[in-house]
């Protein structure tokens, strides 16, 4: 059964490129484990928000266990560290777009 996370990630202050440095780097491992980036966006992180948003899926709970436990990942805490302050993880759902009815058309 596939899984699917949005990832909610806070810079440290100044680290902002380090941020994304490291998830580039992490994130192309995510192939090997049957994941994906399905969509990677970017905030100013005015107000608290976080600084980039991910969603991410993987074909199983298997591989998401093993993209956490794979150690090219793991040997880079001490970047990681220097450059996140704060992540938030969330197993979402997809939903499907909805699309507005059309106003209806007022006849005489």
């Amino acid at each position: 059964m596939a899984v699917r996370l949005c990832c909610l990630l806070w810079a440290r202050p100044g680290a902002a490129e380090a941020l994304i440095v490291y998830e580039d780097k992490v994130l192309a491992l995510l192939g090997e484990h049957g994941g994906r980036v399905l969509q990677r966006a970017r905030t100013d992180g005015a107000e608290g928000g976080p600084d980039e948003i991910q969603l991410i899926e993987f074909d199983s709970g298997t591989g998401f266990d093993a993209f956490m436990a794979d150690e090219r990942r793991t040997a880079l805490a001490g970047e990681r560290d220097a450059a996140i302050a704060r992540t938030e993880l969330y197993p979402v759902e997809l939903v499907e777009q909805r699309s507005h009815p059309a106003s209806p058309v007022a006849t005489e």
